[in-house]
């Protein structure tokens, strides 16, 4: 299959003896440029997807079909594997089938699917956990969905997300449990904050683990490498710079100032290498006959 190579790579960092660094990609520039600077793996996150596709917070308002046709053109542009977070599947057991044959379709390496309740139900200040047996429903439904087996399929448990969503940590170590028995590839877990924690989780389990943030006393990839920590993410701040970045340029525009006086703007080159410009001289030529 097209996108077989690129799920063959997430696996084989889930089945190495590294804890990588993905980076948060959310469109084909920014995910052109972590390839270029040499990014093992991008991680597209929802709260990226919903503010780039809709400009707005990440209360799951953003659409499957707007999800997987954002990850579409991320994989036109790059061959990056990319993980998605699909957060709850966007519905039942029988959505999140639908949400794994999409985001398979549309070039993903591997996903994500989290038992948090989605959206957020009446009165409840913060997102609430579903049942234990509805999430091993919906892990299941997701591993039976794929077509291509090396598509990776990670069980996400939000119990220590805190607010009214946090449980018990024996909760957390029985989900955890209870979804790799359901033939998830790798299990996924944010909130984390203590070395004991990730010990007793790595010690319960035999997956690769996924932390969502890895800080404070967790910020030691020798350790995190030892407890079987594959992939651990660090937020979204590319995102936020770019947000920065425009605000400040039209900002200066807006006051006045000349474009040719602007700070901080790409070069000519980089601009060129981002668009493959070399590429498209070359299907020129070829195709149209023009001169390089």
């Amino acid at each position: 299959m097209a996108f077989r190579k690129r799920r063959e790579a997430l696996r084989s960092i889930l089945s190495g003896s590294a804890c990588i660094r993905a980076g948060s990609v959310y469109d084909p520039v920014s995910i052109r440029i972590a390839e270029d600077l040499g990014f093992e793996l991008g991680m597209f996150g929802g709260s990226v997807a919903s503010l780039t596709v809709l400009g707005d917070p990440d209360i799951t308002l953003i659409t499957l079909t707007e999800l997987a046709e954002q990850m579409r053109r991320m994989s036109r542009a790059s061959t990056l594997p990319v993980l998605v977070d699909a957060d709850h599947g966007y519905g039942n057991a029988l959505n999140v089938r639908r949400t794994v044959q999409e985001l398979e379709t549309a070039g993903a390496a591997g996903l994500t699917i989290e038992d948090t309740l989605l959206p957020q139900a009446y009165g409840a200040a913060e997102p609430q956990l579903i049942s234990t047996e509805e999430g091993i429903g919906k892990m299941k439904a997701a591993v039976d969905a794929r077509s291509d087996p090396a598509l990776v399929i990670m069980g996400r448990t939000g119990t220590r997300g805190g607010g009214p969503s946090a449980t018990s940590f024996d909760d957390c170590v029985a989900r955890a449990k209870a979804y790799e028995a359901t033939g998830v590839d790798a299990l996924f877990f944010t909130g984390l904050k203590t070395r004991k924690e990730l010990e007793t989780i790595s010690a319960a389990t035999t997956l690769p683990l996924v932390l969502g943030n890895a800080q404070g006393e967790l910020d030691d990839p020798a350790f995190l490498v030892h407890q079987r920590v594959r992939i651990a993410l660090q937020g979204h701040t590319p995102f936020a710079a770019a947000t920065l970045a425009v605000y400040e340029t039209l900002r200066a525009l807006r006051e006045g100032v000349p474009p040719k006086d602007l700070k901080g703007l790409p070069s000519s080159q980089l601009t060129g290498r981002l668009m493959r410009d070399a590429d498209v001289k070359l299907r020129l030529a070829e195709f149209l006959g023009l001169k390089r």
